[in-house]
């Protein structure tokens, strides 16, 4: 299957009064057509930056892309694109759920108007025609009453609602590729569940491949093929929904695991990472989880460890599973 997205050694900065900080340091993946892959990991890690940046909507200044390139639908560097030409893709080609629906809706404009702005720039309808179709998605997305629900402003609906009108305006052009930058933060655990469930539904309806970024580990197990374990701006640990779950292999990645409640753990304790994330300021040198890793070796505070192929698209950045090191040679 090709791929619709591919972010090759992307690395993104942001200058502030204290120095550099190093956001997102070399990350590579693919996604293919078709395929909903989560990034996950700690606040701080870099999944928000790294979305924002595909979608080239982090502010430069304070932002800077160091290195690296993001490839889309196999024609066109996203990171090569005038600012004019960004905008055709973007809303067009490339839809967003923002993270919090309340900041990203405009309060002075009626949900009906924000729809079908994309629908009158992108496809050039007529503002009747347009509007009909923002009655579609309404009704596509699950809110009742359509007719007169898009009339309203954004302080009428409930914070489920105001997230279903966020896929509403992400979709209204059908895109290609539709990130949601934690689609689910701050709602209860029913409306969670409805959301994840809209988002499956409408990916199959629509095709659209989807990067979710979140922290949510059931979320990413309910919605996602494959997964990508970011951790101090780099990637970790990257394969299947079943390599992450079933087989991880890096200590951070087994961490996250160990850190959520389980049915079938009688005991019911968590167990937290210990210890803080590095300062991006100033990067460690070595390995950037050794210092709260209970395995860490001289080398991993010295050298960074480079990604190894455990099975097909498994892999996983860590010393332990270095071949040399199996091979006891240190």
């Amino acid at each position: 299957m090709k791929n619709i997205l591919e972010v090759k050694n992307l690395k993104v900065s942001f200058h502030t009064y204290a120095g550099e900080v190093q956001a997102v340091r070399g990350v590579s993946f693919e996604l293919k057509k078709g395929e909903v892959l989560a990034i996950v990991g700690e606040s701080g890690c870099g999944k928000s930056v790294t979305s924002q940046t595909i979608m080239r909507l982090i502010p430069s200044p304070p932002s800077f892309i160091k290195e690296g390139s993001i490839l889309f639908d196999e024609k066109v560097d996203l990171l090569q694109l005038t600012p004019k030409e960004m905008e055709l893709i973007r809303g067009s080609e490339i839809g967003m759920i923002f993270q919090d629906p309340m900041t990203s809706l405009n309060p002075t404009m009626t949900i009906g108007k924000q729809i079908t702005e994309g629908l009158v720039k992108h496809q050039g309808l007529s503002k009747d025609k347009a509007q009909k179709q923002a009655i579609e998605l309404l009704s596509l997305v699950g809110i009742p009453r359509p007719e007169t629900r898009i009339k309203q402003y954004p302080h009428e609906f409930s914070g489920g609602m105001r997230q279903r009108v966020m896929i509403a305006i992400s979709l209204a052009c059908r895109p290609k590729l539709l990130i949601a930058d934690e689609p689910t933060t701050a709602l209860d655990v029913t409306i969670q569940a409805q959301i994840i469930d809209l988002l499956k539904d409408l990916q199959e309806k629509i095709g659209s491949s989807i990067i979710i970024i979140t922290h949510n580990l059931g979320v990413v197990a309910d919605i996602a093929q494959r997964v990508v374990v970011m951790y101090a701006g780099k990637i970790v640990e990257q394969g299947t929904v079943d390599d992450i779950f079933y087989r991880a292999q890096h200590p951070y990645t087994r961490g996250l695991l160990h850190s959520i409640l389980r049915l079938d753990d009688e005991k019911g304790e968590l167990v937290p990472i210990e210890g803080m994330p590095p300062d991006l300021l100033a990067p460690p040198t070595g390995c950037a989880f050794a210092a709260r890793c209970q395995h860490t070796m001289n080398i991993c505070l010295k050298e960074d460890p480079q990604p190894q192929l455990i099975q097909d698209e498994h892999n996983t950045a860590c010393w332990l599973l270095d071949k040399r090191m199996r091979a006891g040679i240190s």
